[in-house]
């Protein structure tokens, strides 16, 4: 689990730095750092409960505002969003955007199992 955590660790570090060059990369990056820390202290076994649902809430929160789009894109086929990495149309950039929140959803949730197994053995 070390070593998943530090995986995350890494890698939600390195989405925090690409997004430096977007064009709204204050909240991505302050996002994505967020989980980096929240991976960072789980892989040392240091859970932090309200800030994992602190986490968690913004996720579902930002999540919400972009279901409709994400919902529009599903209806309208799911055409590629990795054509390019530039977001020609607005559906690519708030699909990437959903998706991206996902996958922070998905690291906290397991960040939140990892602190309450831990918080069950002790």
């Amino acid at each position: 689990m070390k070593i998943f955590n530090l995986f995350l660790t890494l890698l939600f570090a390195l989405f925090a730095i690409v997004q430096l060059n977007d064009p709204d990369p204050w909240g991505w990056t302050a996002m994505y750092s967020f989980v980096a820390i929240v991976s960072g202290f789980a892989a040392f076994g240091r859970y932090h409960q309200y800030l994992i649902y602190l986490g968690i809430g913004v996720v579902l929160i930002w999540m919400a505002t972009l279901l409709p789009d994400f919902i529009n894109w599903i209806k309208i086929g799911m055409p590629t969003i990795t054509g390019s990495m530039k977001a020609e149309t607005k559906y690519v950039e708030l699909t990437r955007e959903f998706l991206g929140l996902l996958l922070c959803g998905l690291a906290l949730g397991w960040h939140w199992k990892g602190a309450r197994r831990a918080k069950a053995i002790a």
